[in-house]
């Protein structure tokens, strides 16, 4: 595989993921635990649902990033030659999509760029999914921006979104996805590769209808624990590779703490003023 370094443009989708780099979602992962981490990359045992194509295909819809999607004529991927179209289009970097499906990507796509302040960001002079390929205490790094623009200090990131794209909500899907951690990541690398310094923007299209847009920014907080964990991903990663040991869960009993919603709960039922 050829070397890469710096930014890339026009990168296949399927030669990107191939490279032998921590990815913002491989930094997810390994704080999740190295176990998980080599299990899923490593090994070669990474998961696909119906959920990564429905993004991936309006991503490619809305960037006009052609030839990433193949639209298949079946009506399920029940039989076993749907099944292997699907994974045939999968293992060659592609979008398998049922035809049927594709009316949804199409409304998703229109309600983004009907959207004025989405439609402001992704109409700015740039590229769509530039790769950047860089390195840090000696750990080779990757990411790949939805859109870049060419100058300014604002960058994209489109995301789809199975309940509502209201701030309070999505706060929980980047705190439950690691959106924080891939802000932390790739305005990291940016710096580091390009010498820009920026901003992430999240253009969040909810996938059920009337597919409702919002532009959302992580508050500072957010952002600065992301960056932290980016980080912290980096320094996992290296020992991991320098020791081979990829460990799990601590060997330890562990503690489940009560989170605040339970208790809250409790003193609302059943404490001394319920």
């Amino acid at each position: 595989m050829t070397e890469l370094s710096g930014v890339v443009y026009d990168l296949p989708n399927a030669a990107y993921h191939a490279h032998k780099s921590l990815s913002a979602t491989g930094a997810k992962t390994l704080l999740k635990s190295p176990a998980k981490y080599k299990y899923a990359v490593l090994d070669g045992n990474k998961e696909y649902k119906a959920s990564f194509d429905l993004g991936s295909a309006v991503h490619a819809k809305v960037l006009g990033i052609s030839g990433e999607v193949v639209v298949l004529d079946f009506d399920s991927f029940r039989s076993n030659e749907a099944k292997v179209a699907r994974d045939d289009a999968r293992d060659a970097g592609l979008v398998p999509m049922l035809r049927k499906d594709m009316s949804e990507v199409d409304a998703m796509a229109e309600a983004v760029l009907g959207h004025m302040p989405a439609r402001k960001i992704m109409e700015k002079p740039g590229r769509s999914e530039v790769s950047l390929f860089g390195e840090q205490i000696g750990v080779p790094l990757r990411c790949r921006f939805d859109r870049l623009p060419d100058e300014g200090h604002i960058v994209a990131d489109l995301k789809t979104m199975s309940g509502d794209a209201t701030p309070a909500e999505f706060a929980k899907a980047a705190a439950r996805y690691g959106y924080d951690i891939a802000r932390g990541h790739y305005l990291d690398l940016l710096e580091r590769v390009a010498g820009r310094t920026a901003e992430m923007l999240f253009i969040v299209v909810e996938t059920e209808p009337p597919h409702l847009v919002n532009v959302i920014q992580l508050d500072r907080e957010f952002a600065e624990m992301g960056e932290a964990k980016a980080l912290a991903a980096r320094d996992i990663y290296r020992h991991c590779l320098e020791t081979g040991e990829w460990p799990g869960y601590p060997e330890t009993v562990s503690l489940a703490r009560a989170p605040h919603f339970a208790i809250v709960e409790y003193q609302e039922r059943f404490g001394e003023n319920a």
